[in-house]
């Protein structure tokens, strides 16, 4: 049986080198892991007076992490910090107060950004986040992709060996880790 991984890209961006990189995940993934990248454009911010009816787009949230094993989360960097969007889709998971659907999955995190840095600030501050909401994160291997400006082509494909042997890699200890914890 295929171990089910929600993935979320914390950009909305068209041409986001975030979800580029999460659709090299997907491409990269091996055989007995089936992804699904998980669309949270479409959730209100968190908003308490909505949680007495929630929105469609929650409910949905809600079930893309109730059917998955895992969850792998990319990011981008904002400020030294994982982007909004992310953060409203992590918020939205966890309520209504006691209902924390994210209790208990494992989780990996990758960041990526077009400067140097491979959005090291977003990805640790990501990861004090994923403590409260009680999710057991993979430590190792990091992944941190730096000038991701440079490693796709015009059509959005991860073109950079290097960088595919990373993803690769992330996915073997990944395996490992959602077994562990599961």
């Amino acid at each position: 049986m295929a171990i089910k991984v929600a993935t979320f890209s914390g950009s909305l961006r068209k041409d986001s080198f975030t979800t580029k990189l999460v659709k090299a995940f997907v491409q990269l993934a091996p055989n007995e892991v089936d992804v699904n990248i998980i669309d949270i454009s479409q959730l209100p911010l968190i908003n308490q007076d909505l949680e007495t009816n929630l929105p469609q787009s929650v409910k949905q949230l809600h079930s893309s992490i109730e059917q998955a094993d895992a969850v792998l989360l990319a990011t981008p960097e904002y400020n030294r910090s994982y982007s909004p969007v992310l953060k409203n889709a992590l918020d939205w998971g966890s309520r209504p107060e006691g209902q924390n659907k994210w209790k208990g999955k494992p989780v990996a995190v990758a960041g990526c950004t077009p400067y140097q840095l491979g959005a090291f600030g977003a990805v640790h501050h990501l990861r004090q986040v994923l403590t409260y909401l009680d999710m057991p994160a993979m430590q190792q291997p990091e992944f941190y992709l730096g000038k991701a400006g440079d490693k796709f082509n015009d059509k959005g494909e991860l073109t950079d060996q290097e960088t595919k042997d990373l993803i690769l890699q992330f996915w073997d200890a990944f395996i490992i880790w959602i077994n562990k914890t599961s």
